[in-house]
C-alpha cells in the first residue's frame, strides 16, 4: 500500500464514524426522534460525537495523504496520526462523560487539544513542504 499511515488513520476513522452513527440512530429510535435532538442529552452527545469526528477527520486524512505522498517523515506522520486517533477517541469518551456545569470533561479537553495540535502540525508541515520543495 502506497499510503499506509493515511490508510490506517482513515480506516480507524471510518470505524469510529460507523460506531458513532449507529449510536446516534439508536438514540433517535429510543426517543422516536426523526429530526432534531428534542433536548435529549444522550442524543445530543451521540450526534455531536459523530458530527465532530465527521468535521475533523476529512481534512486530517487529506493532509496526512498529501504529506505521505510527498514522502514526509514516516515516523512523524505515524506519531501525528496516532495523536489524532487518541484525541478523537478521548473526545468521543468526553462527550459521553458525566458533565459538571461550566467545565468540559477531561477526556473531551484532551481530545480538543490533540485535534487542534494535529491540525496545526499537519497544516504547518504541509505549508513548509510546499515552500521548501516548490519555490
Amino acid at each position: 500500500m502506497t499510503l499506509p499511515v493515511t490508510a490506517f488513520v482513515a480506516a480507524v476513522c471510518a470505524l469510529l464514524l460507523l460506531a458513532t452513527a449507529i449510536d446516534t440512530v439508536r438514540q433517535r429510535l429510543r426517543i422516536q426522534a426523526a429530526f432534531g435532538d428534542h433536548g435529549d442529552a444522550k442524543l445530543i452527545s451521540a450526534s455531536r460525537s459523530h458530527g465532530n469526528l465527521a468535521e475533523y477527520a476529512p481534512i486530517t486524512i487529506i493532509l496526512l495523504g498529501l504529506l505521505e505522498s510527498a514522502r514526509a517523515n514516516h515516523m512523524g506522520l505515524m506519531v501525528i496520526g496516532a495523536i489524532f486517533l487518541i484525541g478523537r477517541v478521548a473526545h468521543i469518551a468526553g462527550l459521553y462523560a458525566k458533565i459538571t456545569p461550566g467545565k468540559a470533561p477531561v477526556p473531551r479537553q484532551v481530545g480538543v487539544i490533540a485535534t487542534f495540535g494535529t491540525l496545526l502540525a499537519l497544516g504547518a508541515w504541509t505549508l513548509w513542504m510546499l515552500v521548501a520543495t516548490n519555490l
